[in-house]
């Protein structure tokens, strides 16, 4: 029996297929929130996990909804936070 994770966003790719995603974190910058997320069948030879960072956007319904964020520079932001954030979350670690 497989176990349901409820930390599993599944988005649909430019073909139609659905991608499952693990989310790592939520982050709010600049009164904007971003969602970020890895893809669960991420190959494991790979040394360096990839992280999708997609913006949040309410509409008036009050159902949420991703986007691509298409400023290089407010990605760029974005993922310098989230990348403080780990080395924040990492420190803490191993103090303990």
């Amino acid at each position: 029996m497989s176990e349901e994770r409820d930390d599993v966003v599944v988005l649909v790719d430019e073909d139609g297929e659905e991608v499952e995603f693990e989310h790592i974190e939520t982050i709010e910058k600049d009164g904007n929130e971003y969602v970020v997320l890895m893809p669960l069948d991420q190959d494991e030879a790979e040394e360096a996990e990839e992280v999708i960072i997609l913006k949040i956007e309410h509409n008036e319904d009050g159902e949420d909804s991703f986007v691509t964020i298409e400023d290089e520079a407010e990605l760029n932001a974005v993922f310098e936070e989230f990348k403080a954030m780990m080395e924040e979350e990492y420190d803490e670690e191993e103090e303990k």
